[in-house]
């Protein structure tokens, strides 16, 4: 039956994702937490787990979206190498830190991020591309910030990436194509920070660190499907209402973890 539950999430998360173009990790970091308190495990490192996990999953979506892209020849690999060297220093520093919050803290820091970009969706806050790319070890450099906060968040850092990248004149399906090479080494390194910072906790036995194998497996085998359905149900229905669905979903997430923590 928890097979089946996560399976069930996966696919939930999966045509979300999908519905409303955003990555997974928006969706699948509360989706956990609300079931983990379900099956009465985590206790105060339930959020802890649910960004481990994430990141987790992260890491084979991130895979479909790269062979996309790079099959249409548009990810700029210098770029996405560059920001990536700095995104694995940052990403794995980003499960270190957390590790370093109570589950209440980083409960009601993952609130605040919702918020944002609920607000970023809401009024369309997408910087104008007044700027231009930065010298390498600049890159590097924003790469590990973005890193940083995307192993906190437990997201891809699309939600981080495209917008930088748009302000420095990227065109946007070029910076979305990078934002989607550098999802992966995030995913990855942001992972094992979770899996070697939590061995030391007092985990469920199904656990490697902090992240859960049951909702790993069972929503990574939903999720991937269920985002083409998603993706296909997003071109038959209005946009302007699926973003401010969705933004208004984030509002409600944003308000749980701030007001109201497990």
């Amino acid at each position: 039956m928890t097979w089946l539950m996560y399976m069930v999430l996966g696919a939930f998360a999966g045509t979300l994702a999908g519905l409303f173009g955003v990555g997974g990790g928006l969706i699948i970091v509360p989706v956990l937490i609300f079931s983990f308190n379900l099956q009465g495990i985590g206790g105060d490192l339930v959020a802890h787990m649910a960004v481990g996990t994430s990141l987790a999953t992260i890491m084979f979506t991130s895979l479909s979206a790269i062979h996309t892209h790079h099959g249409r020849r548009a990810i700029d690999w210098p770029l996405a190498a560059m920001l990536s060297a700095g995104i694995v220093i940052g990403a794995w520093l980003g499960g270190y830190t957390a590790d370093k919050m109570s589950g209440l803290a980083l409960q009601r820091v993952i609130g605040l991020f919702a918020w944002l970009m609920a607000a970023q969706m809401l009024f369309n806050l997408m910087p104008k591309g007044s700027g231009r790319l930065p010298g390498k070890p600049v890159q590097a450099a924003i790469g590990g910030v973005i890193g940083w906060a995307s192993g906190i968040f437990g997201i891809g850092g699309g939600s981080l990436t495209v917008p930088f990248l748009s302000w420095c004149s990227v065109p946007m399906q070029r910076a979305v194509a990078v934002s989607s090479a550098c999802g992966f080494p995030i995913a990855l390194v942001g992972a094992l920070s979770y899996v070697v910072h939590g061995l030391d906790q007092n985990m469920p036995d199904e656990a490697w660190g902090y992240v859960y194998l049951p909702a790993l497996i069972g929503i990574s085998v939903a999720s991937m499907p269920f985002a083409r359905v998603g993706a296909i149900l997003a071109h038959k229905l209005p946009a302007a209402v699926l973003k401010r669905a969705f933004a208004v979903f984030l509002l409600l997430v944003g308000a749980k973890f701030l007001f109201f923590p497990a």
